[in-house]
């Protein structure tokens, strides 16, 4: 059988490493029958647009795709132009994990800055920002945030409405790189509209996998400026699905009965459990505050070579042995307490 070949232990490498929560499977498998409309004019895909409509203001429009990398490329290329570009924190992940694909699909340069917390700010930003535009230089059109951020800090809602004023008044978007948005949204207790209508956010790219999703992010739009070339934009960037139901369902399972919220603020639980038992043992230390699903740790190398042996997880700068341990939403008390304990006896 197939379940022999998935080992029966927790991986903290990522919340990509996750299953699939058991609503979300019974949500795929109730529109596994029978014959729908392709692209998304099928029933399903039209109730889910109406909750993301209830999530996000009724001026919103979802777009699904199919992955992370996707979302944000798809979201990138709908406001820019070639000679344009995008504003990001140098840890963001379009600059350090997506292999080029936002600059090879826009032909738009990315203008990483270098930020210690993963965060931008109108100040750090007006920085980069020239007063005289001339066509030796590249237009700075996007800014791209990351909520969380790869450091597993926070923008609150001011700082988010901040960075979007400065971008309205210097004729710019705010794009949201949102794959761990809806932990974002719990460790803050808001709503996915708060977060992004009120704030000003012109467009986001939502994760979906992240948060007990087989596969299939969303592309909301919150700009109706932005709407017009999108539907073509996601046809030519390969990320147009035919049989959208199953993308659409799932979503729908994750917002009936708050689901999305129960899965994150678990995982969230689950990452500030896994700190509290970790940073009393010896060597131990806790690098950043514990804001949603990751921790980062400095661990002796002594045991940390034993500890990769039992379990897998990013070492985040070998230089001084800190790593990254993420929880999802299936992560349990008995696998912190079995982690730390491993930990602990090494």
């Amino acid at each position: 059988m197939l379940e022999t070949l998935i080992p029966d232990v927790r991986n903290f490498a990522s919340d990509n490493c996750a299953g699939v929560h058991n609503k979300v499977m019974d949500a795929l498998i109730s529109v596994n029958s029978g014959h729908t409309p392709s692209y998304g004019y099928d029933p399903v895909t039209q109730k889910a647009d109406k909750l993301f409509k209830r999530g996000f203001g009724l001026h919103s429009e979802a777009f699904f795709v199919y992955n992370g990398t996707g979302a944000n490329t798809v979201a990138l290329q709908a406001a820019l132009r070639p000679y344009e570009a995008v504003i990001c924190a140098s840890t963001a992940h379009i600059n350090t994990d997506e292999c080029g694909a936002p600059e090879k699909h826009t032909s738009s340069k990315l203008i990483h800055i270098p930020v210690a917390d993963g965060k931008l700010s109108p100040d750090i930003i007006s920085e980069y920002i020239d007063d005289e535009i001339i066509e030796h230089h590249v237009i700075p059109r996007i800014i791209s945030v990351t909520q969380s951020t790869e450091l597993g800090t926070l923008y609150s809602l001011e700082e988010l409405k901040a960075i979007c004023d400065y971008a309205h008044n210097n004729n710019m978007f705010v794009h949201v790189d949102g794959a761990r948005f809806f932990n974002a949204c719990a460790a803050l207790n808001c709503e996915p509209g708060e977060l992004t209508s009120k704030t000003g956010i012109d467009i986001l790219s939502l994760g979906g996998t992240k948060n007990g999703l087989m596969f299939g992010e969303a592309v909301v739009i919150l700009n109706p400026d932005l709407n017009n070339a999108i539907k073509f934009i996601r046809k030519q960037t390969t990320q147009l699905h035919s049989k959208m139901r199953f993308i659409s369902s799932q979503f729908i399972a994750l917002f009936e009965d708050g689901l999305w919220y129960k899965n994150a603020f678990h995982a969230n639980s689950m990452a500030r459990l896994l700190a509290e038992n970790i940073s009393g043992i010896d060597g131990v230390k806790i690098t950043n505050k514990v804001n949603v699903n990751v921790v980062f740790a400095v661990i002796p190398e002594r045991k940390l070579s034993k500890l990769t042996e039992c379990y897998s997880f990013y070492i985040w700068d070998k230089k001084s042995n800190e790593v990254r341990l993420m929880t999802s939403f299936d992560t349990t008390e008995e696998d912190i307490y079995d982690f730390a304990n491993t930990l602990k006896t090494i």
